[in-house]
């Protein structure tokens, strides 16, 4: 399934082994990593397209299903569940309804969902006339094309989702290994820093990026430090916290931003980090002061530009504390793209298909 501007197996945790490992080398075989092309399995060779989501019914009250993302590496035999994917989110409940897993509502259909991952809860809506998944639609999402049906995602609660709280250093800002950073997580552990503290515009394109091996070795070294600093030890084999640089913007939105997810630049921005991204920019004296303005009371909406386009993310700030964020709300689109088997090999999962 797509979900949002990622791409991933999705599976009824029913039909995996119940042995992590187990399940783990499943996945790996499933995605065909490691191999930079994922020659040998479903991957997409890039790690937008090399997820999973697993999901089964919930067993918390009050919850209808529980979702455990897996984020795979095409050229590493890791798997890796400590992160949210807020656009894998967003396919969640499509496939449950698909499945029969739960039975729809109505004309559109409202499930609470708890990530296992962070233990994060939101509430999904997806249209459902006559008791099916609509996919078609008017919403569009920059970085996919075409539109599909909207997909509205209401967080409940994200502060801390990996870290200790929303500021895991305890400061809005910090200079850690020379440069200014905001340490930061809404949802997802982020290191925000000004492009032109490491000596770039902050519009450079994708590829430009990619191919900037000096650059990218300099936010690795900040990424390893500001880890520590963010209670989160050695991240040298971990997938967070993830380089967001940031300057003013250029497209008529809140903020410009280049995101490294940790080692590949974004083609656009992941759900969760334009979350994080809009609270920095509401919070006094965050990396972004200066580049970006926001308007007064308590809803706001904020723009996050990215190299494909924008995400606009809808924050509700306490009106007592307007650095204390009640709610993130945004829209995301998904699409079933096939169902059947996957085989596995015997060596891995004996005589099975998943």
């Amino acid at each position: 399934m797509r979900g949002g501007t990622s791409r991933g197996t999705f599976f009824n945790e029913a039909d995996l082994p119940t042995d992590i490992a187990t399940r783990d080398r499943v996945l790996l075989a499933v995605m065909g990593s490691p191999d930079k092309r994922q020659i040998d399995g479903m991957g997409g060779a890039h790690p937008l397209t090399s997820k999973v989501g697993i999901v089964r019914p919930s067993r918390t009250p009050g919850v209808d299903l529980d979702f455990l993302f897996a984020q795979l590496q095409p050229d590493k035999d890791t798997v890796d569940t400590t992160p949210n994917c807020g656009n894998m989110l967003a396919a969640v409940v499509p496939f449950a309804l698909e499945t029969g897993m739960v039975p729809a509502q109505g004309e559109k259909t409202t499930l609470r969902v708890l990530t296992l991952n962070t233990d994060m809860q939101c509430d999904i809506t997806v249209e459902t006339p006559g008791g099916q998944v609509n996919y078609d639609g008017d919403a569009s999402i920059d970085g996919v094309p075409g539109s599909s049906s909207p997909i509205t995602i209401n967080f409940l609660d994200t502060a801390g989702s990996v870290c200790s709280g929303l500021l895991p250093t305890g400061k809005v800002r910090d200079v850690i290994d020379g440069v200014s950073v905001t340490c930061i997580d809404n949802g997802m552990p982020l290191v925000i820093l000004r492009a032109e503290d490491v000596g770039r515009t902050g519009y450079e394109s994708v590829a430009e990026l990619n191919a900037d091996s000096e650059l990218k070795a300099r936010i690795e070294r900040l990424r390893l430090a500001c880890g520590h600093a963010m209670g989160l030890g050695d991240v040298s084999a971990k997938n967070y916290p993830k380089m967001t640089l940031v300057a003013a913007p250029r497209a008529g939105g809140s903020i410009c931003t280049r995101s490294f997810i940790p080692h590949v630049c974004h083609d656009a921005i992941g759900v969760l980090a334009a979350v994080t991204v809009a609270t920095a920019c509401v919070l006094d004296g965050s990396a972004t002061a200066g580049l970006t303005s926001v308007a007064e009371g308590a809803s706001k909406k904020i723009s996050v530009e990215h190299p494909t386009g924008e995400f606009s993310v809808e924050l509700e700030v306490d009106p007592a504390n307007p650095q204390n964020v009640l709610r993130a709300a945004l829209l995301r689109t998904a699409r079933l793209i096939m169902r059947g088997e996957v085989m596995v090999p015997d060596s891995v999962w004996s005589g099975r298909a998943a």
